[in-house]
């Protein structure tokens, strides 16, 4: 569990969801046994950790409080989260922190280029905060990051996951024609859900964007993702599957919801393995190219090796 008050000693002490301080407590039900991680502590963690605070970085790992952050920084696999670690949205599943960004970091694409090439990695993951106070919402910056690491690590491919863009006339085409290889944007939950879980979204508005990039460059790959246990049927999640299906998504990730703070908004319940298992095989008869279905999947979890099923599950429908 992660506290909703931020204590670094550095700063006075300050709220860091201020929007969430006076609410009531919404109490979760105990874990079930399969939702287990180990606390962080091998020495590729250390190394991963060290290598992105050097490079005065941000991630989507530390600060939304991912579970998976122990396994995967052990394999120095991180998410950069870029244009600072504030949030001009409140949603009540996040725990990014919330409030009014700075200015942006003009070197912070040569950073983030710099840190992929320490770690060495195959495949990239970026994300950012929503910018709603930037006249793009930052697409100018993402453009940026990806060409920076087009120059700086011309073999890696680039996964990014973006905000909505919302009332951002032409953003969207600014990431485009950067090309990144995988365009995420995720719906986080069904749409009966999204006054309480997403209430600064619009599903639909999410659903054209993800079904534009393919209309503007098909060769990019998109994928969306979303969370169960926020109260959702399961006809809900049959629909927002074909919702994707007809916006031409490739690949979907399904994962379980979990509560950052007692202020943030309840687990309403856990769903089983096997019911994930399901989900999973419905998905793919709905022809999604790529399904990840699972308790502990995130959008970034295992991106790389989901990278390389991806291109081979396109190559095979191309014989």
């Amino acid at each position: 569990m992660v506290v909703v008050v931020d204590t670094v000693s550095t700063t006075p002490l300050r709220p860091r969801h201020p929007e969430k301080v006076a609410r009531p407590d919404s109490p979760s039900p105990k874990k079930p046994d399969w939702i287990r991680v180990r606390a962080p502590s091998s020495r590729g963690y250390a190394d991963t950790r060290a290598i992105v605070k050097a490079n005065g970085l941000v991630t989507v790992c530390e600060e939304a409080g991912c579970p998976n952050i122990g396994e995967c920084w052990d394999k120095k696999h991180a998410t950069f989260m870029i244009m600072g670690d504030t949030c001009t949205r409140a949603c009540a599943f996040c725990n990014v922190r919330t409030g009014m960004p700075g200015a942006l970091d003009p070197l912070e694409p040569e950073h983030v280029a710099e840190a992929t090439r320490k770690l060495g990695l195959a495949h990239i993951v970026v994300t950012s905060v929503d910018r709603d106070d930037l006249a793009d919402g930052g697409a100018a910056h993402f453009a940026a990051t990806i060409r920076a690491l087009r120059e700086r690590c011309p073999t890696t491919t680039i996964e990014i996951l973006t905000p909505d863009f919302l009332r951002k006339d032409g953003a969207l085409e600014i990431v485009v024609a950067a090309k990144p290889d995988v365009f995420n944007h995720n719906l986080e939950t069904v749409p009966s859900r999204y006054l309480t879980v997403r209430p600064g979204a619009r599903y639909f508005h999410s659903i054209r964007l993800l079904q534009r990039v393919k209309e503007i460059d098909p060769t990019i790959f998109t994928k969306s993702g979303i969370m169960v246990g926020l109260g959702e049927e399961r006809h809900e999640v049959l629909q927002v599957m074909d919702d994707l299906r007809s916006a031409d998504v490739d690949f979907l990730t399904i994962g379980q919801y979990l509560q950052p703070t007692l202020k943030h908004h309840a687990v309403m319940r856990y769903v089983s393995p096997e019911e994930f298992a399901g989900y999973e095989q419905v998905a793919y008869s709905k022809g999604f190219l790529m399904v990840s279905a699972s308790p502990m999947t995130r959008s970034s979890h295992h991106a790389g090796d989901n990278f390389t099923k991806l291109q081979a599950a396109r190559a095979a429908l191309a014989r």
